[in-house]
């Protein structure tokens, strides 16, 4: 689908947070999507809320997504969660390729791809996170490490579905945010890189999104979304977000 034709996307990646009686009470406070033909909405909770908030985000027109998954459809890997078992939950979308998961749990771009080839098999759409570090970044070593990155699509991803998620690793729970300007251009890069591997997909913006900075963030050129993370674990301050991507696509 080409970019004139995508609804852009607001998705919440609640990272390790959310016991089940909150999470019922979420859905219940979360208001309707203003612009529904214009912004898609969807939610990343933890494993052990994914059947439970299944149906009532449906109802609501929200699309359920799993922060991570294994690479293998099932068998002896104690504590891994398959691309079936997403299928199975309600799962849409499964984010691949966080920094956190990168950085603390040491994923490798070539796990990344395993992964990415199996959720596609299993008809999930990957959510690709990219980004760079403070030092990467100061020292020019941006698109490098982008283009590194998005390598893993090489020869594979032409008509697949995929939304990438460009996230400075800087900006990720810091309370700073790039700057219009960096976002923009970063953003023309990720998109010249897909083009030129045979990718047409969204590319969202994440890294300290809010309320008050959102509108701004997503009227960048090249912004299709965000991934917010902090923000979107509460439903008010999630749906004000929902609310400045409505403005921003209308």
């Amino acid at each position: 689908m080409s970019g004139a034709e995508r609804r852009c996307l607001v998705a919440g990646n609640w990272k390790m947070n959310g016991l089940l009686e909150d999470a019922m009470a979420y859905v219940a406070e979360l208001g309707e999507n203003p612009a529904p033909e214009h912004v898609e909405v969807a939610i990343m909770p933890p494993f052990t809320l994914l059947h439970p908030m299944s149906g009532p985000l449906s109802e609501k027109g929200v699309r359920l997504g799993a922060q991570s998954v294994y690479f293998e459809q099932k068998g002896a890997f104690t504590g891994s969660i398959s691309p079936l078992m997403l299928r199975d939950a309600g799962c849409h979308y499964v984010i691949l390729g966080h920094s956190e998961r990168r950085d603390i749990i040491h994923e490798d771009n070539a796990l990344i791809r395993k992964k990415m080839l199996a959720a596609w098999q299993a008809g999930l759409e990957p959510i690709l996170c990219i980004g760079e570090h403070l030092e990467e970044r100061e020292a020019g070593k941006t698109n490098d490490v982008l283009r590194e990155q998005l390598a893993i699509l090489e020869g594979v991803a032409e008509n697949k579905p995929l939304t990438v998620a460009y996230e400075p690793v800087w900006a990720i729970g810091t309370g700073r945010t790039a700057t219009p300007e960096q976002v923009v251009e970063t953003h023309a890069f990720v998109h010249e890189e897909l083009a030129r591997l045979g990718c047409d997909c969204r590319v969202l913006y994440g890294g300290s999104v809010k309320p008050d900075n959102a509108e701004a963030l997503l009227a960048c050129p090249g912004v299709e979304g965000a991934l917010v993370g902090g923000a979107s674990l509460q439903a008010d301050s999630f749906m004000r977000i929902i609310e400045a991507a409505a403005r921003a696509a209308g």
